[in-house]
């Protein structure tokens, strides 16, 4: 596995385990950063493929954009097209004012990365 690859991996680890902690606190959880580590954590992973496969990845947040950078390199990621566009919102517009996440958005947010996260890390042969 290419260096980059592994820190990208570490980085969306990191945000994963962010997302966890932040859901599972009892006072005061902030679901809007829940929402924001669980994108994070998607986008890293997806990087990290990019990576993996030699594709340049560009400075970006939205997942859609990086999904039409993989399928070329592997069409079984179409699958994850609907999860990816639901994380999307969580980069940039829940971390200004006028939009807040909920509870409901946090189990949701975690759920979809859950599974984004598995499918990638198959795709890259790690253990779970």
């Amino acid at each position: 596995m290419r260096a980059l690859t592994t820190e990208w991996i570490e980085k969306a680890e990191g945000d994963f385990n962010t997302a966890l902690r932040e859901s599972r606190a009892r006072k005061s959880p902030n679901y809007d950063a829940v929402c924001f580590h669980c994108q994070q954590c998607a986008e890293k992973y997806l990087k990290a493929f990019l990576q993996e496969r030699n594709i340049q990845s560009p400075k970006v947040h939205n997942l859609n954009d990086l999904l039409e950078l993989i399928l070329p390199a592997d069409s079984s990621f179409e699958f994850q097209r609907s999860y990816l566009k639901d994380l999307t919102k969580f980069a940039v517009e829940f971390r200004y004012p006028g939009e807040r996440a909920v509870e409901e958005d946090a189990i949701g947010a975690l759920q979809t990365t859950k599974r984004i996260r598995k499918f990638v890390r198959q795709k890259l042969k790690l253990k779970e």
